[in-house]
């Protein structure tokens, strides 16, 4: 049931992608189609898309993944060996509520089997119910967000792409253990947003903190569930959008390189990307940003949970009463 959400990828673009040359990225790729549907069991990672942008009013563009599908697939793959699905696209329901069902009911599904799925969105508010998708799983969630903002909203605000992240706090099953935000810009954000995040133990990371030393966020993502990107967060002279101009934001190496990052961590299990507005240059970025999360999930090391501790090097740390403990990878 979870999979008759999904439409094929277009026929039109299929055939061009087979046009390709066998060195492109799109022959290493199983296609959802009219006549087949890739054997769940076989694949490590699966491309979705989400035409759904309802929960920003702002977005008048009609919603179209070809061109970044497009690029991505005449670019060239690095030493991969993991199988890779295009699943195709979720289309918007009758509701906005019906699209949030169809994709958390399809991702918790490929989440179960260990797959993980990389979202293509849409609003941001589509976060809410990827986190949902983890209910069924019965674990905590860490989620990490490359933003400008917080995206808080009134207690009776509706779920929007600046209010979801209210609705992941108080809304029950509570299962959020940690939320960390990368790249805010204090002028995007009130006072007391940047007070609430220290109130509740959140981790938050100035633009110009990570953009002078991009290596202190990397272990930010070695704890992650879900890595969402706000393509906001990146400056509008890097990412082609010019219809929500943005000055101030990642440049195009700098976003590609926290990509990668949440790639190589072994416990980021989904990663999403908002906010797009559909033109052909943000496209090029997007595909660049997708092939270097592919190519950090080739680099994982999958010491996470560790098993067998003899492989680490052990640290003892007394602390008045207490002994921490370490260990360090060999």
């Amino acid at each position: 049931m979870e999979f008759s959400f999904l439409h094929p990828v277009d026929s039109d673009l299929i055939l061009e992608i087979e046009g390709f040359s066998s060195q492109h990225f799109g022959s290493k790729v199983v296609f959802n189609t009219s006549e087949s549907f890739p054997d769940i069991d076989k694949i490590k990672i699966a491309i979705i898309g989400v035409l759904e942008h309802r929960g920003d009013s702002s977005v008048i563009e009609k919603a179209d993944l070809t061109n970044i599908r497009r690029e991505l697939y005449s670019l060239f793959p690095g030493n991969w060996n993991a199988t890779i699905a295009d699943l195709g696209d979720i289309y918007s329901g009758n509701t906005v509520e019906d699209t949030y069902f169809a994709l958390k009911r399809l991702v918790s599904k490929l989440i179960k089997k260990k797959i993980i799925p990389i979202i293509i969105g849409g609003s941001q508010d589509l976060v809410y119910p990827l986190y949902r998708a983890y209910d069924e799983l019965e674990q905590m969630v860490n989620l990490v967000s490359i933003d400008s903002k917080f995206d808080f909203g009134k207690e009776k605000d509706p779920l929007s792409t600046s209010s979801y992240l209210t609705k992941i706090i108080i809304d029950e099953p509570n299962n959020l253990f940690n939320y960390c935000n990368i790249g805010y810009q204090t002028y995007f954000n009130s006072q007391e947003e940047i007070d609430l995040i220290e109130k509740l133990f959140f981790d938050a990371y100035r633009l110009g903190e990570v953009s002078n030393a991009i290596e202190i966020a990397e272990p930010v993502f070695r704890d992650a569930d879900i890595v969402s990107l706000d393509l906001n967060a990146i400056k509008s002279s890097d990412s082609g959008n010019f219809t929500t101009f943005t000055p101030n934001g990642f440049n195009g190496k700098e976003i590609c390189a926290l990509s990668r990052y949440a790639g190589i961590s072994d416990k980021v299990t989904l990663f999403g990307l908002f906010n797009h507005r559909y033109s052909k240059q943000e496209s090029i970025l997007i595909a660049q940003i997708i092939w270097y999360f592919i190519e950090g999930f080739h680099c994982r090391s999958n010491e996470y949970p560790f098993g067998n501790k003899e492989n680490y090097i052990k640290y003892i740390v007394p602390i008045d009463e207490e002994e921490l403990i370490f260990y360090k990878s060999n």
